[in-house]
């Protein structure tokens, strides 16, 4: 068709083209692409309840790891080494002002009562001797 006459083997030549330029496509398409996935993992912390010193020991651990009593009032931790230390918990109750004044007021209280005794016992000796 081109220039004004038919050639068949010129059109072939440009299917077979096109059939290796799309079979190229094809197999960029289904190549896999290079693709680099990297996880890194992060050591969780297990927190773990534990009855007695003996549960702790016979625990096998791949981290440090703590060990809480059911109670919240012993801290157990226990090393990869196998060393296991204890720590006794006390809760901490914020205070607020009322209860700082209250806690000040209290106190005084009891060194007047220590003084009001210390005064009676001083008295009372003087008068005694």
């Amino acid at each position: 068709m081109y220039n004004g006459y038919y050639s068949p083997q010129a059109s072939m030549d440009r299917i077979n083209s096109q059939i290796a330029e799309l079979e190229r496509m094809k197999q960029q398409i289904s190549q896999p692409t290079n693709l680099t996935q990297n996880f890194q993992l992060a050591p969780s912390v297990g927190l773990k309840q534990a009855d007695s010193i003996e549960q702790v020991q016979k625990e096998i651990i791949a981290t440090d790891t703590p060990f809480f009593s059911k109670d919240m009032t012993v801290l157990w931790l226990k090393y990869t080494s196998g060393d296991i230390k204890t720590y006794e918990l006390k809760e901490i109750i914020k205070k607020d002002e009322k209860d700082l004044k209250i806690e000040l007021l209290m106190a005084q209280i009891e060194e007047l009562k220590s003084n009001a005794k210390s005064n009676n016992e001083s008295a009372n000796e003087s008068s005694e001797g």
